[in-house]
């Protein structure tokens, strides 16, 4: 699980950086595909004395949420913090898992003995903020999953985000004939994630398959595409256009930039691909 802390000298200093942080949870999340607030709920734990003394700053986490939030009141502190917030994921079962959370915690810089020197030179312990801007990795899986079987059952294309689609781009031949162009015009790609579905197998099959697998990206190549060097691309959202290659490779990486990337963990070419069937 990504951890990040801060240390802060007070508590103003905590709520200035919270929001900071607040923040850079909302561009985390939504660039890992998730859609915020829409997603996910705000849950706020707070201490009674915290809140008398900074009820603004509480509401204003919620205004900045834009949404309803459930917040729990507590007579005495319990745990080492004052503060925490979730974003939590109400799943199709409806039941909650947390994502994001942050806490301003005033008890564990002076329990592990951290200290720092102040303006006036003396040592003090600071106020410690824990974010985990977006919680545990397989809980990121889990709520795009979710969502994903949500689109299903409203009768909507399911999709994961481009950057986590195991197969980005397929390349589909209307024959054999056309298999050596697709050959010729990929063997340089690189930082995008592409396949070829060489199988002799129907075109209508092989749109299947890719459908069927979640391919963000199909490329159906014939005569034509091989003639102009211009592709026709379909896209999982319905669209379809004609595009150059390099524009196609383009914006892929325009939509996945600065997210993690591996290349493809499968055999490139379709045919090589072990099949189950139960």
């Amino acid at each position: 699980m990504p951890d990040c802390h801060a240390f802060v000298a007070n508590v103003e200093g905590a709520k200035e950086e919270m929001v900071k942080r607040f923040e850079l949870a909302r561009e985390i999340q939504e660039k890992a595909g998730l859609t915020i607030p829409d997603d996910l709920e705000l849950a706020i734990r707070v201490t009674r004395e915290f809140w008398d003394e900074n009820k603004d700053f509480v509401v204003s986490l919620v205004n900045r949420w834009e949404k309803p939030a459930l917040i729990e009141m507590w007579d005495e502190r319990i745990f080492y913090f004052v503060l925490k917030y979730e974003w939590n994921y109400v799943d199709a079962l409806e039941k909650a898992s947390a994502l994001t959370t942050d806490q301003i915690d005033i008890e564990n810089g002076e329990r592990y003995d951290i200290r720092y020197t102040d303006k006036d030179g003396k040592e003090r312990h600071p106020i410690i903020l824990h974010l985990s801007p977006s919680g545990a990795v397989e809980r990121v899986m889990y709520a795009l999953l979710e969502n994903a079987h949500r689109d299903a059952a409203r009768g909507v294309k399911p999709s994961l985000p481009l950057w986590l689609s195991p197969t980005q781009v397929r390349f589909v031949p209307i024959s054999d004939n056309h298999l050596p162009y697709i050959q010729e015009i990929t063997q340089d790609i690189k930082g995008v994630r592409y396949d070829i579905d060489d199988r002799s197998e129907t075109l209508s099959k092989k749109i299947r398959t890719a459908e069927k697998e979640w391919v963000p990206y199909i490329v159906v190549v014939g005569d034509e595409e091989v003639k102009t060097g211009e592709l026709s691309v379909r896209i999982r959202n319905g669209e379809n256009k004609k595009m150059a290659l390099q524009e196609l490779l383009k914006e892929i990486k325009d939509i996945t930039d600065g997210m993690p990337f591996k290349k493809l963990s499968l055999p490139l070419y379709v045919s090589r691909r072990p099949v189950f069937r139960g």
